[in-house]
């Protein structure tokens, strides 16, 4: 693996500021684009002697990304033990990311045990620290016991590492240990669905692109596959496609299943149904609300309201078929949302449509 070369692309400043979808949200950077900054500007004070205050990295798009370092600062200044831990605090920009603020630590030290390549992926080896999560099932695409950094982050990680090392003439035998921390990352991490994956202790280094894309949809439907693909990998047979948080929290009052089998697929219904078959799960159960399930009900599996709106006359007819009157049907065909349909169908006890209702989705599905 060649070091990324910084210089020759656009600049991530600029980009950072454009709109998504027309709707002036600002784009941030992922976990992984911060730590590989905080990495290659820790190698490079290691190297250089002096502290950094600003660095620039090569994002998995093609930009040129610049960041203000948060802290750079020596832990140790024993002569041949010499470390130094260089921080980014992370911008999510306008995508509500709980991991918005955090500080991306790296912790660089140099060892002189190492007899391969200059520009080898064996010379940087990446550890967890204090708020980095831990993989502790297999499934994720990380080894068990390792710290929970994605592929795409890890490879920019050890891209930033050697590159620094290049341009300020690091020893030839001597290898770079990066240990990765977030001061929070434990407390952040509760407000993830980190531990239902098997990663604990923190949060996980992810991005495939290094950019936030605000309100992504698909990093949305990226997090319901893995958490199926984790699912599987530990041999659960039957797991809960939820809607929302909601539905979900119902579904455990009824169910008792593993916490692992709880999968939020959220708009994905569909995508989420299709990964359980091609993974062998052996029983799926949808649990949502009226206006997701009519969505379904009539073959739509990815249930967006930019895509498809509830059709309350379509649910009049349900009622119709289940004996509401005409009257009724008129009613409820005027009803605003999926909420208000089902207010109206259960203050008229119209509780069947709900079971054909509920049967249409497993027809379709």
């Amino acid at each position: 693996m060649s070091p990324a070369k910084n210089g020759d692309g656009p600049r991530e400043s600029d980009y950072s500021r454009q709109t998504v979808r027309g709707k002036g949200m600002r784009t941030g950077y992922t976990t992984g684009s911060c730590a590989a900054a905080a990495t290659k500007a820790a190698v490079t004070a290691l190297l250089t002697g002096t502290p950094v205050a600003n660095v620039t990295i090569h994002l998995p798009i093609g930009r040129d990304a610049d960041f203000t370092l948060n802290r750079c600062e020596w832990t140790d200044r024993t002569p041949g033990e010499e470390k130094v831990l260089c921080s980014v605090i992370k911008d999510g920009g306008d995508d509500p990311d709980v991991t918005h603020g955090a500080e991306i630590c790296a912790t660089i030290f140099f060892e002189t045990n190492y007899k391969g390549g200059p520009a080898a992926e064996e010379r940087v080896t990446i550890k967890g620290g204090v708020g980095i999560g831990t993989v502790t099932l297999p499934g994720t695409g990380i080894p068990v016991g390792e710290p929970s950094v994605t592929r795409v982050p890890r490879r920019m990680i050890i891209e930033s590492a050697l590159e620094a090392a290049e341009a300020h003439g690091l020893e030839s035998g001597k290898s770079i240990i990066v240990e990765l921390s977030v001061p929070n990352g434990e407390e952040i991490a509760l407000k993830t669905t980190n531990a239902r994956l098997g990663v604990l202790g923190g949060i996980a280094i992810l991005g495939s692109t290094g950019v936030v894309q605000p309100y992504s949809t698909a990093a949305w439907r990226a997090s319901v596959t893995l958490a199926i693909d984790v699912a599987a990998t530990n041999q659960l047979s039957h797991l809960v496609l939820s809607t929302g948080i909601q539905s979900e929290a119902f579904a455990k009052n009824h169910l008792d299943l593993p916490e692992m089998a709880y999968v939020e697929a959220g708009i994905f219904s569909g995508p989420a149904l299709k990964r359980c078959v091609l993974r062998g799960i052996e029983r799926a159960t949808h649990v949502g609300m009226v206006g997701k399930f009519s969505k379904m009900a009539m073959g739509y599996f990815v249930t967006h309201v930019a895509g498809n709106k509830v059709d309350t006359t379509f649910l009049a007819g349900l009622a119709g078929q289940c004996g509401a009157s005409k009257e009724l049907q008129k009613e409820m065909a005027a009803t605003s949302s999926g909420r208000h349909f089902g207010e109206i169908a259960l203050a008229n006890d119209q509780l069947s449509l709900f079971t054909l209702m509920s049967q249409m989705v497993c027809d379709e599905s």
